[in-house]
């Protein structure tokens, strides 16, 4: 697909005072006003007193630390669900909690969140209260099942609300009504690390620490937890994540995090004080949600939660392998996807967005499928598989500017249950649907994302941050882009456009260019990787001269560290911007 490559304004004016010009430039194309934007110290935290319920949530948490309860802790089946459930366990055993414990369901058998068969096996548990992690919003049922059984609930969660909320003792949701907390981008572990804080603060504020003879937790220690589950669920780094992650990051680079996240990274090739942002998006993150995807994410928890090397070691080489089944069931479903949308085109289906269904597809898999085609033709895209019951259950991933949630809702407006359930928030989102009703819905599909489009014209643009004279090509430039992290959703990291000569090329892991490009007007040649441009169906560089989009990047390779482009779009020199 040919995209015209054009070119980020500034959208802020920055005293930069002192910041190299470059860094300068690409903050101000990031809008950031001032200098106090970038800094990163836990003391620029937004306070937890505006996030709605935190309060009573933490009144109830009180209680039951004081009366010793039976706590169950209610997870999701991803990464961030994952690192939001043990970042949970581990800082309310720090807290003094006796009794606290973890489900999460199965996504095969159970569905998502706390639902009334999940309810059900809580109770069989006989808790005094359920706390969730990273669902609950929408869980009327469950909540409503358990508050009758004399449980008590707290939900924190971070997805958007429908029109009805839960009946929980409290709930902590930046994303509900009435919530003035000013970061709505909370990730799940980042809510349940605020509920914490809340918690600290009200129990210092008693002196409860003192009369129980035992040290208030520095829950700062468990921001590596809160950094990975930020990153992994692409929630936007507004300021305050940014120093959620940034102080995670931190927090790894010296060796202080989890065993867990050490044995992850270790076991991808890398070290702690190579972390960064990418390496928690592509090397960590995955890994745990691989066990969500094939099998149960307690494997990943397991793994969170592990106090030694050996046992974290031992976790982290299961997730590696339940990783590489992920990417080749992956891939065969990814080719089978693009040969549908082949077919379509040929057919004249629209192109303002994608439904697609196979009944061989991997129900844990279909929102990779439906990412890499969002990502491939920049439209919204819906992946369904099979579930267990007969229903399908579709994983559906959207563009800048159209609402995926609000898709799905206004498609269950126009035909009242044709979408059974679903859920999510702007960018991505999860429904079941029954078999018989997939045409139907993707009519309805193609006919808002249509409207929609017609109304906002679909960006097929790629911004980039401009292009690099000769003499920016260095080894210190792409340190200091790696050392300005972190970067992430609605904070992208550097990136670059200009025209090279391709000298040599070759594929390398079956689907990736590894590639040889040289400026123009300059006899210097760089190394540069392009990821994916291998694939079937995919524009390949040739021998001449082609337009990229690039990162700069540092390449460690047997001790040695060089220069190389990251190329994540290329395309002919002379091609015009088109579909």
């Amino acid at each position: 697909m040919i995209r015209k490559i054009a070119r980020r304004r500034p959208m802020s004016s920055l005293d930069g005072g002192g910041l190299p010009p470059l860094l300068q430039r690409i903050y101000e194309n990031r809008n950031v006003r001032a200098r106090s934007e970038l800094d990163y110290s836990l003391k620029r935290l937004q306070p937890p007193e505006q996030l709605k319920g935190c309060d009573a949530a933490a009144a109830l948490l009180q209680k039951a630390l004081e009366s010793n309860w039976k706590i169950l802790v209610i997870g999701d089946y991803d990464a961030d669900g994952a690192t939001g459930t043990a970042l949970a366990l581990l800082a309310l055993r720090a807290f003094g909690a006796e009794h606290v414990a973890y489900q999460v369901p199965n996504r095969f058998e159970d569905g998502y969140g706390l639902s009334p068969k999940i309810a059900e096996a809580v109770l069989a548990r006989a808790p005094n209260l359920v706390i969730t992690v990273d669902n609950g919003i929408s869980s009327m049922d469950g909540v409503a099942r358990l508050r009758a059984a004399g449980v008590a609930v707290i939900v924190t969660d971070h997805h958007l609300a429908g029109a009805r909320l839960p009946e929980a003792d409290a709930i902590v949701n930046p994303n509900q009504p009435g919530c003035e907390f000013p970061s709505k981008a909370l990730s799940g572990a980042g809510v349940i690390f605020y509920l914490l804080l809340a918690l600290r603060a009200r129990l210092r504020t008693e002196n409860w620490f003192a009369r129980a003879g035992r040290d208030a937790p520095n829950l700062a220690e468990y921001l590596d937890l809160v950094a990975v589950g930020t990153v992994a669920d692409l929630v936007p780094l507004d300021a305050n994540n940014r120093i959620l992650v940034a102080q995670g990051i931190s927090r790894i680079r010296a060796g202080r995090c989890r065993p867990g996240i050490r044995a992850l990274l270790e076991i991808a090739g890398r070290n702690c004080a190579q972390a960064d942002s990418r390496a928690l998006g592509f090397l960590v993150a995955p890994r745990i949600n691989a066990a969500g995807r094939l099998d149960d994410i307690s494997t990943g928890i397991e793994c969170l939660l592990a106090e030694d090397a050996a046992g974290a070691h031992e976790y982290a080489r299961a997730l590696h392998a339940m990783n590489r089944e992920r990417r080749g069931i992956e891939q065969t479903m990814q080719r089978q996807a693009m040969k549908t949308i082949a077919e379509l085109e040929r057919g004249g289906e629209s192109r303002d967005g994608f439904c697609l269904f196979e009944r061989g597809w991997h129900q844990g898999v279909v929102g990779l499928v439906a990412s890499r085609v969002r990502e491939r033709f920049e439209r919204p895209a819906v992946a369904f598989a099979p579930g267990e019951d007969g229903k399908l259950r579709g994983s559906a991933r959207s563009v800048d500017g159209l609402h995926i949630r609000d898709l799905l809702e206004a498609i269950s407006a126009r035909a009242p249950g044709l979408v059974e359930k679903f859920g999510g928030h702007a960018m991505a989102a999860g429904l079941t649907i029954a078999p018989e009703n997939f045409d139907a819905f993707a009519r309805h599909f193609h006919e808002l994302a249509a409207a929609h489009f017609a109304e906002h014209a679909p960006c097929d643009e790629i911004l980039t941050d401009g292009p690099l004279a000769e003499e920016d090509f260095t080894l210190d430039n792409a340190e200091l882009m790696r050392s300005a992290s972190p970067w992430g959703q609605h904070f992208p990291p550097p990136l670059f456009d200009g025209h090279f000569r391709v000298t040599a090329q070759r594929v390398v892991g079956e689907h990736h260019l590894k590639m040889q490009l040289t400026l123009p007007d300059g006899a210097r040649a760089l190394e540069a990787i392009a990821f994916g441009q291998a694939e079937p169906g995919r524009e390949a560089a040739k021998q001449g001269t082609v337009q990229a989009a690039y990162e700069l990047q540092v390449n460690e390779y047997r001790g040695a560290r060089t220069l190389q482009l990251l190329v994540k779009h290329m395309q002919p020199a002379d091609a015009r911007a088109g579909g």
